[in-house]
């Protein structure tokens, strides 16, 4: 109650002109995109105090003593919200078997600095991070969090828990007696241990928790249409995961694994390939979110075709397979009414920081900018389940981007992002980064 009155009141001391303090902003848009209306505003102030939103009023409000930031020339929008990344991962730097026995957690946490940095520099001021080494992720988690290094703010599954010889088991395709000591971590092949691996996680501080129910692309030998995954395992981790207030995000190809995912209770589908009709409806009975990650699938296909020999073994197959259904299940669930949030599956692929390319995709698949935009704004919010992100609204962060155009006359517009703010802070303006 009294955090609501001292909003009210700073407010209201902005707009009658009286002295702000010291931390007081007003950003002067020419053209808002707030996140839930399908349309926009022109010549809207945007009040902050501190990290947060305070007032979004018409016209071009100067209060004494704030400092303004001038973006009448251009769009802003919320800060972005990516709900299927992997932050600390950057595969498209070598041979994956390789990566796999000689890189070192030590050296994917370095490496990760810089992808979280590009990441923010991009526009995307959250992500959902949806299978990572859990240390090195929650490290970064805490690190971003705490102001040591710029970057998004970070949800995260840490290790997906997945059967063994499914799609997360790394020792899928190599020397049976080569071994890694946290290998095994995330192996379930019982309810009793999908349960106990759901604790584990949850105590080593993640956010969420990701399964695999369905073979995948990028591994090796696996099928992407079998349900990998028992019901009474994939079961047993959305009970415990609920119960310690967690969400669940099941990666599925196939259609049985979709569809008894989504029945059993989990929050998001990712990837969906072979989802269809009867997919749909189960999905919207139950809540459950689609993330289709469209780019990963544009950058694998091309891989698949142009460079075979450095995917996995089986990978490019696959690819080949799986992908060109993509952009027509994403046609097929918006038009089912599906709901849909942003999502990349960015590991390397596609460089971090190139994020904002699936919205070109979506649209191409049947999309308005409008939708999508709202899939990675209020809609990522909405499944992330955080109030605070995802909307330009009294009361939430201070996370916005802006850029020259319009998104939603040319939604690629948002690929050059000129200004990013997060938590009040501006980390890039006039396209350069700004010194932290």
């Amino acid at each position: 109650m009294r955090i609501g009155w001292l909003v009210s009141v700073a407010a209201a001391a902005l707009l009658a002109g009286a002295p702000a303090y010291a931390k007081d902003i007003v950003i002067h848009a020419g053209r808002l995109i707030d996140g839930v209306s399908k349309t926009s505003r022109a010549e809207v102030s945007i009040l902050i105090t501190d990290d947060r939103i305070i007032g979004v009023q018409p016209g071009y409000v100067t209060p004494t003593g704030a400092e303004v930031i001038d973006l009448k020339g251009g769009t802003v929008l919320p800060g972005l919200i990516d709900t299927h990344d992997h932050i600390t991962a950057g595969f498209h730097k070598g041979d994956p078997i390789r990566n796999a026995v000689t890189l070192t957690p030590y050296d994917v946490t370095i490496e990760a600095v810089g992808y979280a940095r590009a990441t923010l520099l991009a526009g995307f001021t959250s992500v959902r991070d949806v299978g990572g080494e859990t240390g090195v992720v929650v490290a970064l988690k805490k690190a971003v969090k705490a102001g040591t290094i710029p970057g998004p703010r970070i949800w995260t599954s840490g290790g997906a828990i997945g059967p063994t010889g499914g799609h997360g088991d790394a020792a899928n395709g190599l020397d049976p007696d080569l071994d890694h000591p946290h290998w095994k971590d995330n192996l379930v092949d019982s309810p009793e241990s999908a349960r106990r691996a759901v604790r584990i996680l949850h105590r080593q501080g993640v956010d969420l928790i990701k399964i695999m129910p369905s073979g995948g692309v990028m591994s090796i030998g696996d099928d992407p249409k079998h349900q990998m995954m028992a019901d009474d395992e994939i079961k047993a981790v959305v009970d415990a995961a609920h119960a310690l207030g967690m969400k669940v995000a099941a990666h599925a190809h196939g259609k049985l694994a979709i569809d008894k995912a989504s029945a059993l209770g989990v929050d998001s589908v990712e990837h969906g390939s072979f989802a269809d009709a009867e997919s749909y409806r189960i999905m919207k009975a139950h809540g459950t979110y689609f993330v289709p990650t469209m780019l990963v699938g544009a950058k694998v296909y091309d891989r698949a075709k142009t460079h075979p020999e450095q995917l996995n073994p089986s990978t490019a197959q696959k690819a080949l397979m799986v992908v060109p259904v993509m952009v027509k299940n994403l046609h097929d669930a918006y038009a089912a009414g599906v709901k849909i949030a942003f999502g990349t599956d960015t590991f390397g692929m596609s460089a971090h920081g190139e994020n904002a390319q699936e919205f070109a995709l979506m649209v191409k698949a049947g999309m308005t900018p409008a939708d999508a935009i709202i899939a990675a704004t209020s809609s990522a919010a909405e499944l992330i389940g955080d109030r605070n992100i995802g909307a330009v609204q009294t009361g939430r962060y201070a996370d916005l981007i802006a850029v020259s155009g319009d998104p939603l006359a040319d939604v690629t517009t948002l690929e050059t992002v000129g200004f990013v703010m997060k938590g009040g802070i501006v980390y890039k303006a006039d396209g350069k980064a700004v010194a932290q």
